[in-house]
Order: structure tokens, then C-alpha cells, then sequence
């Protein structure tokens, strides 16, 4: 009896050594098995911070949306198939699209008119801007209506803004009559500003004091697309033909290097209004 006892013994001692093994093993394995998803579980980490403090101008009322999920981060970092961008596009990003394109073809229709001076091409590019805005109203509403954030909206907003709210509004101050060097460099400062302030949003969002809800309480600077009323000003002027030449306020200093508009001020006070971090506007 002493003698099997003593052999059973010994066996369920070298079970129990292979079960530690076994464990250890495992345990030495679970860092190597995982070190590929700490990309994404770092990712996912910064959106949950982004996403509790995404904020627009067009969502002064809304709860913040949930950050993507993990399989959606991993459909970005990972597919490799052709037009894998495409397939993982969600449908609030093709309206944030939309809100390019229309920015674009204001542009493009600036552009004709410098081609043939009929004034019906500035004030298509003047409807395409607000047709922008209403995109870049609609996209945050089908986000809402669908509850999914996703991974690259806030920048594609960002890049969209940029073209419809600062390149188009100064496209069509120039063609208004706004040509002179001091002019255009003013114009360019609005646009510059713009981006900046974007990049800004974008990098500063989640340290902006937060509500209860994880929205943020103010806006640092105004948005850019408050840079329309600009382009409203300037939609009325089109109207009343008081444009090129005419333009009110005139011309200061012509003939000489500084010649410019006083009327093209108004987008480098702009600039100065959108990048300021002294303004902070309450959201409701």
C-alpha cells in the first residue's frame, strides 16, 4: 500500500508540475497574442475621449454619440482590399462628402465667371456655400438618427468646412471685386485662420470644460461657418450690382502697392474672431 500511496503521489505531483507549466505558459503568451490589438485598443481609447466631447455648431442640444466600435477600427487599420475606404465609409460621411463637393463647385463656379462676367455664376457659387451648410447640418443629424460616431467624421467635417466655408466664401470675395495684393492677402489670412482653428478644434476639443453630459460649454473662437454672413453681405451687393468697381467703401490708395478695399478687412476680422481664444461663445 506504502508503495502505490508513494506512486500516486509522485503522479499527481507531476500533474500538478505540468498544470503550472501549462498556466505559465498561457500567462507568458497572453502579451504576445495581444501586442497587435494595442494599436487598436489605444485608438479606441483616444475616440472614447473624442467622442464624449464631439461638439458642432449644428448639436448645441444633442447627447454625445457613442465612439466607433472595435471591429469598425479594425475594418480602417486592416482591410487591404480595393476601395476598402469606400466600403467603410458611413452614410453620414458621404453627406459630410456632399459637404465638400458643394464647396468645390462653388469654386468652380467662381471660376467660370472670371471666364465669361455673368454675374449668374456668383450667385450659383453663393447657393452651393449654403447647400454646404445644409450638409454639414444634415450629416450630424443622420449620425444622431443612426447612433454611430465614426472613426474619421471629425476630420472629414474639419476638411469639408475648410473648402466650403473658408476657400469658397474668399473665391467669391475675390471675384466680387476684392483683387488687389493687400486684398488677396487678406482673404488668404481668412483661410489660414480657418485652418488653424480646425486643426485647433480638433487637437483641444477634449480639454474645452465640459456639462454634465460630456459636451463641451462654449466654442473658443467662431466657427467657421460663420464666415457666411460674408457671403451674404456680398450676395446682396451682387444683387444691387455693386460690385468690381463699384463695390462699397471703394478703393484706398490707388495706383500705389497698398491699394486695397476696406471692404476685404471684414474677412481679416473674421480670421482674427475665429482663432481668438479670448472668445468664448455659450452653447444654449
Amino acid at each position: 500500500m506504502s508503495l502505490r500511496a508513494s506512486m500516486k503521489n509522485s503522479k499527481d505531483m507531476s500533474s500538478n508540475s505540468y498544470d503550472s507549466n501549462a498556466l505559465s505558459d498561457t500567462e507568458s503568451e497572453i502579451p504576445v497574442s495581444t501586442a497587435a490589438d494595442d494599436g487598436v485598443s489605444h485608438v479606441n481609447h483616444q475616440l472614447k475621449r473624442r467622442s464624449s466631447s464631439m461638439s458642432s455648431m449644428f448639436s448645441l442640444h444633442e447627447e454625445p454619440l457613442p465612439p466607433p466600435e472595435e471591429h469598425e477600427i479594425r475594418a480602417f487599420t486592416n482591410d487591404n482590399r480595393h476601395l476598402s475606404f469606400v466600403r467603410n465609409l458611413h452614410m453620414a460621411d458621404c453627406i459630410t462628402m456632399l459637404n465638400g463637393f458643394s464647396g468645390f463647385y462653388s469654386i468652380i463656379s467662381c471660376l467660370r465667371f472670371t471666364l465669361t462676367s455673368q454675374p449668374h455664376y456668383l450667385q450659383r457659387a453663393i447657393f452651393f456655400t449654403f447647400l454646404g451648410l445644409f450638409f454639414d447640418f444634415f450629416d450630424g443629424k443622420v449620425a444622431r438618427l443612426r447612433n454611430k460616431s465614426s472613426l474619421i467624421g471629425q476630420e472629414l467635417d474639419s476638411l469639408a468646412d475648410l473648402i466650403s466655408f473658408g476657400v469658397a466664401p474668399s473665391a467669391i470675395a475675390f471675384c466680387s471685386g476684392m483683387q488687389t495684393t493687400a486684398d488677396v492677402l487678406n482673404l488668404v489670412f481668412m483661410v489660414l485662420c480657418g485652418l488653424g482653428r480646425l486643426a485647433r478644434f480638433n487637437v483641444t476639443v477634449a480639454n474645452i470644460p465640459k456639462d454634465q453630459t460630456g459636451k463641451s460649454k462654449y466654442f473658443e473662437g467662431l466657427p467657421i461657418p460663420t464666415s457666411l454672413w460674408l457671403v451674404l453681405m456680398l450676395s446682396y451687393f451682387i444683387k444691387s450690382d455693386r460690385i468690381g468697381e463699384n463695390l462699397p467703401l471703394g478703393l484706398l490708395w490707388e495706383g500705389t502697392p497698398y491699394e486695397w478695399h476696406p471692404l476685404s478687412g471684414l474677412y481679416l476680422l473674421q480670421g482674427c474672431f475665429m482663432i481668438s481664444k479670448s472668445i468664448h461663445i455659450k452653447k444654449p
